[in-house]
């Protein structure tokens, strides 16, 4: 049991803590990114399986987590306000040019130069006033709608 009890606190430790980092943390990863990757992910194999390493407490890890996984998919389908808790809402951040929202998009992790960025590589816009929305998605990611 003790395996079962340490994969679901890491697994709701992770959630918490990227969460609280915003999205830009799930935007495309940079050298630090990956590196601090590698790192959370060594430490909490070390905190998932303690001085368990056998197969079984690997399996039983494993299951947990999946398990745990579909619990929360079958929750946020039932409940959306549990939806948007674990998974957040989409987020306007340009609208006719203007940048809306400061002060969420600084909670998110992003800024001007991240929207300016993301319309450059995906519409070939260089200002904001080319953009008619900008939109932080779930996913971490911005959409952009130019002007037409």
């Amino acid at each position: 049991m003790e395996t079962v009890l340490r994969a679901a606190s890491m697994y709701l430790l992770l959630m918490v803590v990227f969460k609280v980092a915003g999205r830009r943390t799930l935007m495309e990863m940079n050298s630090f990114d990956l590196i601090l990757l590698l790192i959370i992910s060594e430490a909490t194999q070390q905190a998932l399986l303690g001085d368990d390493f056998s197969v079984t407490g690997a399996g039983l890890t494993i299951v947990t987590l999946i398990v745990i996984d579909i619990l929360f998919g079958t929750l946020k389908t039932h409940f959306p306000r549990m939806e948007q808790l674990i998974d957040g809402f989409s987020l306007i951040l340009v609208e006719e040019g203007k940048l809306l929202l400061r002060k969420r998009a600084k909670k998110a992790g992003i800024d001007e130069e991240d929207i300016l960025q993301s319309a450059r590589s995906t519409q070939g816009l260089e200002r904001l006033d080319q953009i008619k929305f900008a939109i932080l998605e779930k996913t971490g990611k911005i959409s952009i709608i130019p002007k037409e």
